[in-house]
């Protein structure tokens, strides 16, 4: 049996594969429009760089000047600057997303840490991004999701940990259209696309009274 071949010219970026490629289409599919509209997209390869760090250390000062936007002191709190979003997980850790090169961004923040305790770890192959979007967004998390969502609670610009169905994710609210992304583990991300795409399914027919 003749041995796969590899085209020697095609890096690790050129063939890797996203958790959820091979559900686009069917994500696609599930996309409802109008006033009860939802759509599901993947975005994936988004880089996730893991940081730990005293927030009153001299290193913490040089890290959010690096990053050119202070480190969110609380809990659903976050900050944002250029390409860069800080998301706060603990009194001393913090998850930034960003769409710069991951590589990049771990070195300029392990630099910044210098000889100081802490840590700043390249985490993007840990989990995938989907993006739930449109006026029925919302709606379609509460069938699953046990925080309150409604504004006078959570809103654009907040993000915590949570559950979707029986899923933890990483939930972080871009605006008010609204729009969602979900960071669940590579391992559990086809399992909560079904699980939306099935919620999403209602939204095709008419509200019932």
């Amino acid at each position: 049996m003749a041995e796969p071949t590899i085209d020697a010219g095609a890096g690790p970026v050129a063939l890797r594969r996203s958790p959820l490629a091979h559900l686009e289409e069917r994500m696609h599919a599930a996309a409802v429009t109008g006033a009860r509209g939802v759509r599901l997209t993947e975005r994936p390869f988004l880089t996730m760089v893991n940081l730990r760090v005293d927030p009153t250390s001299d290193a913490a000062a040089r890290i959010e000047k690096t990053l050119g936007a202070p480190l969110p002191r609380q809990c659903g709190r976050t900050t944002a600057s250029g390409p860069h979003t800080v998301v706060w997980l603990g009194p001393d850790e913090w998850l930034v997303l960003s769409r710069a090169d991951a590589t990049a961004v771990a070195a300029e923040l392990r630099e910044a840490l210098g000889g100081d305790p802490g840590s700043a770890v390249d985490v993007s192959a840990n989990r995938t991004t989907l993006e739930l979007s449109g006026p029925a967004a919302r709606q379609v998390l509460e069938k699953g999701c046990p925080l309150d969502l409604h504004l006078r609670a959570f809103g654009p610009g907040q993000a915590v940990s949570t559950t979707v169905g029986p899923v933890a994710v990483l939930l972080w609210q871009v605006d008010g259209a609204p729009t969602y992304r979900l960071f669940p583990r590579s391992s559990f991300a086809d399992y909560l696309a079904r699980w939306l795409i099935d919620a999403m399914s209602e939204y095709r027919g008419p509200e019932v009274p």
